[in-house]
């Protein structure tokens, strides 16, 4: 086990907690007495971040919701807090392309951002995901059957060879690209038979599950489905914007989300 997922282990090990908390900043959801800061986003995830990190195995920051923001210095700053303080980082990025340019985007998730781990889209095959596993200690969590619907319109189609493209990836990441057993894979929580599957093929490899909370995944089916292996449960925006404004009430939907999931794993 590589030095990134061997971190994340151990702290879910200690806190007792699955949970991976998405950092989705929007600043038309964040409360408004965010909005008259300075710099919003940043003050908005230090504060939810110094609120769950008690119940959180690690953070996921989602690159588009700062980029859009033009807020990139704080992905970064937010990034080197949650490091500072011990804090697995997963930069959400979904990156890929061609070899060439995903030796930028790599040196961009791991040099410039340091990260701990990033997500990485497959689908473009093996030589645009080597500039990414080159980095030993870290971790690439590969996207593999996502939580979206369309998700299905090309991960679900059937192969000549048989069995379906979301299974191929699986394949593959198991037997081809996790030679320094730095790879992961994200498979959506709402899409229990697909988790149970993926988990028949690779093991006991870390698998990022999104969908918990707002998209609505059943916990209990989820966490019967994924057992035998590493799991990390993400949940963002129904952790970020509970119902009742207030970083009160953002540390009560991590505690709840955290509860459930390890209820759900008894």
């Amino acid at each position: 086990m590589n030095d990134f997922f061997g971190a994340v282990k151990e702290r879910q090990e200690r806190i007792k907690s699955l949970l991976c908390v998405g950092l989705d900043p929007d600043l038309d959801k964040i409360p408004r007495a965010y909005q008259k800061k300075d710099r919003p986003i940043l003050q908005f995830c230090l504060d939810v971040i110094d609120a769950t990190k008690d119940f959180a195995s690690c953070f996921k920051p989602q690159f588009a919701h700062f980029a859009a923001a033009n807020a990139t210095d704080d992905l970064q700053q937010v990034v080197s807090i949650l490091r500072s303080e011990g804090l697995p980082v997963i930069l959400d990025a979904k990156r890929g392309d061609v070899g060439s340019t995903s030796e930028f985007y790599a040196h961009e998730a791991f040099d410039i951002y340091d990260a701990g781990a990033v997500t990485v889209n497959p689908y473009m095959g093996g030589d645009s995901l080597v500039p990414f596993l080159e980095y030993e200690d870290r971790g690439v969590i590969l996207l593999c059957r996502t939580s979206n619907p369309g998700g299905s319109d090309i991960q679900n189609l059937e192969l000549a060879s048989g069995g379906q493209v979301y299974e191929r990836v699986a394949v593959l990441a198991r037997d081809k690209w996790n030679t320094n057993k730095n790879v992961g894979l994200v498979v959506g929580a709402t899409r229990p038979e697909e988790l149970r599957r993926v988990r028949e093929i690779v093991g006991d490899m870390y698998l990022l599950l999104p969908g918990v909370g707002a998209q609505g995944a059943d916990v209990r089916e989820v966490m019967r489905a994924g057992s035998g292996g590493g799991l990390l449960v993400s949940a963002s925006r129904s952790v970020l914007y509970p119902k009742s404004e207030g970083i009160h009430n953002v540390r009560l939907a991590a505690r709840e989300t955290r509860d459930l999931i390890a209820s759900c794993s008894e």
